[in-house]
């Protein structure tokens, strides 16, 4: 039996944890939609119009089920944090209302883009995709500006123990929200690219090249390509940021224990806060120090100016913060190999450890976006409101907390596995028949199954 905050703690990061992949496919999915349904009535090539059939579908599934994930999600909100929502109600209420309405734009609009294939005029269905991706990218960025107010709260005053002179949109534009928000779309367009990718790579390994497959390929790639470079440069900025505004969680980010002038950068390593060192790191002097300040003599905090009490778990942050910068690294390193060899053969590049390496980009673009959101949440403990509530003050005192997890936790397992058997009978379907002209389209859907990628 786990004590109650551990099991609180546990049942909100499994939730979160199933409910982040859902919802990254549901923000950057409509995107490639949006972008092969234009391609496809730009040149009248009825194979980006077979792709946007098949993103369609899939895009549907990931709305019903992150729409079942979220509703879970708001009632253990309040339920396993009564606290936390009393305090934090008022203040940021306002993101979570504007997400509502965010969601709601994005339900009417998937409806008419579902059921207006042949009641809409060809260009007017095509209108209809841009306030999906648009909307999923506002719910996101509304949710995020919500997370990052816990990190550096703004627009409130305490007054006799009591929350007085809200200001809800200076909460909302807290200073973490702009790195924070973007970074997390960025995330999402990156673990999405590299997740479709996967599905035609793998594709072309099992011997299937034609304009589909390839078209497919190219297109997840190239959403990618753009977005991991700029995905790396946003979290250079957000690292400066944190050392600013969070030093705490920096220090344990980088495993930095004492303060000190030319810290160097750890790379990998075990940080142990017992002897306050990074055992087993790769370091480079001054490094952090440059990267941090531009400057090789910059004075970094480190945990010693912190009461023992205040430290985030310095293993698992230093560790998870690793995890991510590497993978992310990787993720660029196939998606600069994968165009570069394009555009020097001038043809889509078929090398099997090339393809492996997009396979293998994928799931390791996911755990990038998995450990990142551990970096946040863990390096901000022991507060949930940093600074102004303890995670320890804001959990429930209602009985039967470890049934409660393994219960949700089934759930969202149930979740998952509905996912993967959905999206595997929208790929096994064969692909309907499309013709293009300059009035609009004509599809037709297969009446049987067939068993394929």
């Amino acid at each position: 039996m786990m004590p109650d905050l551990l099991a609180a703690r546990a049942q909100m990061g499994t939730s979160l944890a199933f409910h982040i992949i859902f919802s990254v496919l549901g923000v950057g999915v409509p995107l490639l939609l949006c972008i092969s349904e234009g391609l496809a009535l730009r040149t009248k090539n009825p194979v980006w119009m077979m792709l946007t059939r098949r993103w369609a579908r899939a895009a549907a599934i990931l709305f019903a089920i992150g729409a079942v994930s979220g509703t879970i999600l708001s009632f253990e909100l309040g339920l396993l944090w009564p606290t936390y929502t009393r305090f934090a109600g008022a203040v940021v209420g306002l993101p979570f209302l504007l997400e509502g309405f965010a969601f709601f734009t994005e339900a009417i609009f998937l409806g008419l883009y579902l059921y207006g294939w042949d009641r809409l005029s060809a260009r007017a269905h095509w209108l209809c995709s841009f306030p999906i991706w648009i909307s999923g990218m506002a719910s996101a960025w509304f949710i995020v500006s919500a997370n990052s107010w816990m990190n550096t709260p703004a627009g409130f005053v305490i007054k006799n123990g009591k929350v007085v002179d809200i200001n809800p949109f200076q909460a909302v534009f807290n200073p973490s929200t702009p790195f924070q928000t973007v970074h997390m779309i960025l995330a999402s367009y990156v673990a999405t690219g590299f997740g479709v990718a996967a599905v035609y790579a793998f594709a072309y390994l099992r011997g299937k090249r034609d304009e589909y497959y390839r078209k497919g390929l190219m297109l997840a790639m190239l959403l990618a390509l753009v977005a991991i470079p700029l995905q790396i440069v946003s979290g250079d900025f957000n690292a400066r940021f944190l050392s600013v505004y969070q030093p705490v969680k920096f220090a344990a980010m980088e495993g930095i224990f004492r303060t000190q002038r030319g810290a160097p950068i750890s790379i990998g390593g075990l940080a142990d806060p017992n002897t306050g060192e990074v055992k087993y790191a790769l370091e480079i002097p001054n490094g952090l120090s440059i990267l941090a300040d531009y400057n090789p003599n910059a004075t970094i905090k480190g945990l010693d100016q912190i009461p023992r009490e205040d430290w985030p778990n310095t293993t698992i942050v230093h560790t998870s913060f690793d995890g991510m910068v590497g993978s992310g690294f990787f993720a660029l390193l196939v998606a600069v190999v994968f165009w570069g060899l394009f555009l020097l053969k001038k043809r889509l590049p078929t090398h099997k450890w090339l393809l492996w390496g997009v396979v293998l980009a994928s799931p390791l673009s996911f755990l990038a976006v998995e450990l990142g959101w551990m970096v946040t949440e863990i390096g901000r403990q022991p507060w949930s409101i940093y600074g102004y509530l303890r995670t320890k003050d804001a959990v429930t005192t209602a009985p039967l907390l470890n049934v409660s997890f393994l219960i949700f936790s089934l759930v969202y397992v149930l979740l998952a596995v509905a996912l993967i058997w959905l999206l595997l009978k929208v790929a096994r379907r064969p692909l309907p028949q499309v013709t293009l002209s300059e009035q609009g389209y004509e599809v037709k859907e297969p009446e049987v199954e067939k068993v394929g990628v």
